[in-house]
């Protein structure tokens, strides 16, 4: 637990689902969170819950999908705790349900402003802070889905997820800030929805197995949540 002690935590979209569990379980860890919604009062049961916890808790808003709502965003850090050791880009949207040749450029856009662009924007702003202070840990979420054209530019946005983790852990090779992904399975929130294989509650530990790594360790990786779930 002493790995995480006195850090600060951002998890994007965690009023909720899988942002909710993750601030959960760092909150455990003795690891300070700052939480984040599109909106302020989002936020108040995950500060239900987290209600006694022995952490610092700062919440910030914006629309990472946009540049306003991300320049909202950082100014809650600034005026905050004023860094981020650890950041969860977990914030996504699910595309709308459409036949393949039906997908519009716009579907597209919209889906990857949120899921691509604003995690691109934010690891741009925090991580040469991570860099230059010789720690940090960048956790970007990523899924499993395939096989399903009708929601091509959530999977094809989540794949472009995957690509950028990949060269992000390359150009930090060396520098103790570890860029993995996290495929948190078919979970059932309100993205995923009611028939899902897994309750939300199961994305833990192994969520955290990647903020958890020791200094310079691996780096580059896909991790599963689903490999730690019962341990």
């Amino acid at each position: 637990m002493k790995l995480l002690t006195n850090r600060w935590a951002l998890i994007t979209g965690s009023s909720r689902g899988i942002g909710r569990q993750i601030a959960l379980g760092l909150a455990d860890h003795k690891c300070n969170v700052i939480l984040h919604a599109r909106k302020i009062e989002n936020l108040d049961e995950t500060l239900r819950l987290l209600a006694g916890t022995e952490v610092e808790i700062h919440c910030v808003a914006g629309d990472v999908g946009t540049a306003d709502g991300r320049k909202e965003l950082l100014q809650g850090i600034h005026s905050g705790p004023g860094r981020v050791d650890i950041l969860y880009n977990n914030a996504a949207i699910m595309s709308p349900w459409k036949e393949l040749w039906k997908i519009t450029e716009e579907d597209w856009r919209q889906t990857f402003s949120v899921n691509l662009f604003g995690m691109v924007e934010l690891c741009r702003e925090l991580v040469p802070g991570m860099v230059e202070r010789g720690f940090g840990r960048v956790i970007n979420l990523s899924s499993g889905i395939k096989d399903i054209p009708q929601l091509a530019p959530y999977s094809v946005s989540k794949a472009a997820v995957d690509k950028y983790t990949m060269d992000l852990a390359a150009e930090l090779k060396g520098t103790n800030v570890l860029a993995n992904g996290l495929d948190p399975a078919w979970l059932k929130t309100d993205l995923g929805g009611p028939n899902a294989d897994y309750d939300v509650d199961s994305v833990l530990p192994g969520a955290l197995v990647p903020a958890l790594l020791e200094d310079f360790g691996q780096s580059g990786k896909i991790f599963a949540a689903k490999d730690y779930h019962n341990q």
